[in-house]
């Protein structure tokens, strides 16, 4: 099989930069030129991934199959895992899928390509803690399910405890750490209203972070408003712990132990060690060295969103930092492909390089709350916004992206439909 332009990777670079693809080279031609690779069938935005943990967002609602998105979109899909990249003979090789019994359903295969886009993603660092590989990780769906079916487990066992007390502990307090730690919250008083007044139990979450504060990457102020947000909540935040070893029961941090039913590492960003097996140019944290065209060390194949060490040059001159593991980062390269890909297809380049342009941050703390920064920048303003006006903003960049891969009719019939689902169903999952 050999199409123009392979896509490996169907999160929100790699999807958007399909779906644009395909729109820009139309019904017939871009099915054609343009092929979308992924390991799972259907899309799930991550940075909603911790909602699909505590239970307050249903896969089988929020889930988009990438064969419809790659009908009404113009670009071809195909079920796969990455397991062998020739960057040379331009060609990659997908893993057998298995079935039952590990019973082979789809053999392995070979596609060849023209140009080449790894959009893989990345997932979290570890830091060789003792006993890490324990803790629950939220990088990909079928981690954030595995945690729901944990979680729902430890509801039911702590409402006919004797204490009535549950624990979680959450390793790292950045975005994801945060936002899991008010999902769970809320997904806790959402439970408490369906249970008679004997089966009521206290949730402890403890959020334990390494630096001096949480949201490090973010403007002190957010970070304040944030600490203050989640102690009001009842959410325990321990800076300045670093972990020592993760045992089944509890964190050993240089602060003492956190004891804990469940435990979620949600600390650090690092791309798969399988990256250093694709003949391509890596850096420490094993993401794939690229220019500021997002180029990699062979030619013909680009790299984009948290799997690509792209330089990043601040408004203030500053260099020797890579553009941030965001989905605003993904977004714009995304963007910035298509028009490179668009151009290479009719045997032309682009000059102008691809600049990153930091439109600031936003967290959400559950409870119509958030904080946040807009249109950010290095050297730029900073507006600070908080509450029910963080809250929609946040919510609109997640509307953003399914309008980039569903377009605006379709993306509001889509809100409103899962805003009556829940009218009807509720908010939590508890199934």
């Amino acid at each position: 099989m050999h199409y123009d332009i392979v896509i490996v990777g169907g999160g929100a670079g790699g999807l958007e930069l399909a779906a644009r693809l395909g729109r820009k080279l139309g019904r017939r031609a871009g099915k054609e030129r343009v092929l979308l690779v992924d390991r799972s069938s259907f899309h799930i935005w991550k940075p909603s991934l911790h909602e699909v943990a505590a239970g307050t967002l249903d896969t089988h609602q929020e889930g988009l199959s990438y064969s419809i998105l790659g009908r009404s979109n113009h670009f071809s899909f195909m079920l796969g895992e990455l397991g062998a990249l020739d960057p040379v003979a331009k060609r990659l090789t997908l893993k057998p899928i298995l079935g039952e019994a590990a019973k082979v359903l789809v053999p392995e295969r070979s596609v060849t390509f023209t140009w080449g886009v790894l959009a893989i993603g990345s997932g979290s660092n570890l830091f060789n803690t003792p006993g890490a590989e324990q803790a629950h990780l939220l990088e990909r769906t079928e981690d954030a399910e595995a945690f729901h079916t944990r979680l729902l487990a430890a509801f039911m066992k702590a409402s006919f405890s004797a204490e009535k007390i549950m624990s979680v502990a959450i390793v790292g307090g950045g975005a994801t750490g945060v936002e899991l730690s008010a999902e769970l919250i809320e997904a806790h008083h959402e439970l408490l209203d369906s249970l008679a007044a004997e089966q009521r139990f206290r949730l402890d979450i403890a959020i334990v972070e390494a630096a001096p504060r949480i949201l490090g990457g973010l403007p002190e102020k957010i970070s304040d408003q944030a600490t203050v947000a989640l102690e009001r909540k009842g959410v325990r935040v321990r800076t300045n712990a670093r972990v020592l070893a993760v045992h089944p029961d509890r964190l050993e941090t240089s602060q003492g132990d956190v004891p804990a039913d469940l435990i979620v590492w949600a600390a650090g960003v690092k791309a798969a060690p399988t990256n250093a097996d694709y003949g391509l140019e890596i850096n420490r944290t094993n993401q794939f060295v690229v220019n500021d065209r997002l180029e990699t060390s062979v030619p013909d194949i680009w790299a984009l969103g948290d799997c690509a060490a792209c330089p990043w040059i601040g408004q203030d001159g500053t260099e020797g930092r890579i553009v941030p593991a965001r989905a605003q980062a993904a977004h714009q390269q995304a963007s910035y492909l298509t028009k490179a890909l668009i151009a290479r297809l009719g045997q032309r380049r682009i000059e102008t390089p691809y600049v990153y342009k930091d439109f600031g941050s936003l967290v959400s703390l559950g409870d119509n709350k958030g904080v946040g920064s807009l249109m950010g920048g290095l050297g730029g303003p900073n507006f600070f916004v908080e509450g029910l006006i963080a809250k929609w903003a946040y919510i609109s960049l997640h509307l953003a992206h399914h309008r980039a891969i569903m377009g605006t009719s379709k993306t509001m019939v889509l809100a409103l439909a899962r805003l009556l689902q829940q009218r009807v169903a509720g908010r939590l999952k508890l199934h």
